[in-house]
């Protein structure tokens, strides 16, 4: 039987939580090396970006109610190991988050402009495709925050990016699981309310 609505939310933020605590786990060795998508130790699992880490972190903290009584701790655990790994590594991240914020909003842009899934009028994995929008949000909240400093052209390409989206969108249900929506007020987070025309 199909998991709905609450129970789906709290089954993908318990998946969200395992990713996040190997994440977290290799965070420290990602950020001294000079590849992007780190391959994980675990089999199975996403390749570690800071994006990927900090969109889950987002949602995991802001739906932390949503969590059993014995994953809260695990998520505290790894949000410390994370803020640990970048201590004293203020260049090195802001050098990540930079290249990878360049490569999503690249990705992003392809999405936006590929023909194919204009042919469809549900367009296809749209609800996986905007996970690409959700890191792009996470980096620039990150790159916001002191000691970083996010350039004044990536906030200019966002806003291209979401004109293009905003020109064929048309509002609608929330893409991820109803149980999220907490986590991500329609006025900021527009983008997940609806899809592409």
């Amino acid at each position: 039987m199909e998991l709905m609505g609450m129970d789906l939310a709290q089954e993908r933020l318990s998946r969200d939580l395992v990713v996040l605590e190997a994440m977290a786990a290799e965070m420290d060795t990602y950020l001294c090396e000079e590849v992007l998508f780190w391959r994980m130790v675990q089999p199975g699992l996403p390749t570690l970006t800071l994006g990927g880490y900090l969109m889950r972190q987002h949602r995991l903290l802001a739906l932390r109610s949503l969590l059993a009584d014995e994953e809260a701790p695990r998520l505290e655990t790894a949000v410390a190991q994370f803020n640990t790994a970048l201590h004293e590594k203020v260049v090195r991240t802001e050098a990540k988050a930079h290249t990878e914020l360049a490569a999503r909003m690249r990705q992003w842009d392809e999405y936006l402009r590929d023909a194919e899934w204009r042919k469809t009028p549900l367009y296809l994995n749209y609800g996986t495709a905007v996970e690409t929008r959700a890191m792009i949000a996470a980096l620039v909240i990150l790159m916001q925050t002191k000691p970083y400093q996010l350039q004044p052209e990536n906030v200019g390409q966002v806003s291209r990016l979401d004109q293009t989206l905003q020109a064929m969108w048309i509002s609608g249900a929330f893409v991820w699981p109803e149980g999220w929506q907490t986590a991500y007020p329609p006025a900021e987070y527009w983008w997940l309310y609806g899809r592409p025309r």
